[in-house]
């Protein structure tokens, strides 16, 4: 039998299976009724669901598993002890990143990076204590804004760092993005490196190719690593 984990992104249902802890299958549908087709047959006994929709909780029960449904909120128990000060605001896929780091490396200091949309960057202490951390504008986030909230500075994409100092528009802004970005995780590894020896860096999230490539740290890059804390929180709780 076999455990689902779902995360319910703003675009996008992402999903893994899991069997006696390992991930077994993963894929990514653009709403609940792929996800259902891509579900049918398949024997499912528990899942889980992390989503800040208000109609997820509806959404879960509609699953076709045999066992039970776990809509994963604020109030569900996790297998960490959680020191934020304001639980209730606490982004469902920050600590389950957290609950899968630690599942992952045990009796370890973390820092984890999840790249998105925005970057957060979260402590999570060798005792299991989830202790927070900072959110900062995503490197798609920072492209809009530079050109949202100017007059005449296009909208640019792009992860390849370009020469400095740029000789263009578009360099400039491109290098002050990309490096601004590389500069700002390569001090915070520093600072939490300093204070936490010997710190594991685990990275997650859409953008970790970019900080893959360009940090100078070592880096356990993990693009599964919510889905693995998912279906550790459903592991505990059932």
């Amino acid at each position: 039998m076999l455990n689902l984990a779902i995360d319910r992104g703003n675009t996008r249902f992402k999903a893994g299976l899991f069997e006696d802890g390992q991930l077994v299958q993963q894929f990514t549908c653009p709403d609940f009724s792929s996800l259902g087709e891509k579900l049918a047959g398949l024997p499912v006994r528990n899942a889980i669901m992390a989503s800040v929709s208000q109609e997820s909780a509806a959404l879960v029960q509609q699953l076709p598993v045999t066992g039970q449904h776990l809509l994963y909120t604020a109030q569900t128990p996790v297998p960490v002890q959680n020191n934020y000060g304001t639980p209730h605001t606490l982004g469902v896929d920050r600590l389950a990143a957290a609950v899968g780091a630690q599942y992952l490396f045990k009796e370890r200091n973390c820092l984890i990076i999840d790249a998105g949309t925005c970057i957060t960057y979260d402590l999570l202490l060798a005792s299991g204590s989830f202790e927070g951390g900072t959110i900062s504008p995503g490197i798609t986030m920072r492209y809009q804004a530079v050109h949202t909230f100017t007059g005449k500075l296009p909208l640019l994409e792009g992860y390849e760092l370009p020469p400095l100092p740029g000789k263009t528009t578009a360099e400039a802004i491109q290098g002050g993005i990309l490096f601004g970005v590389k500069a700002e995780a390569e001090a915070m590894i520093q600072h939490y490196d300093r204070q936490y020896k010997p710190l594991t860096v685990v990275l997650t999230g859409g953008d970790a190719p970019f900080f893959e490539s360009t940090v100078k740290a070592r880096i356990f890059v993990i693009p599964e690593l919510v889905l693995i804390g998912l279906n550790r929180i459903l592991e505990y709780n059932v």
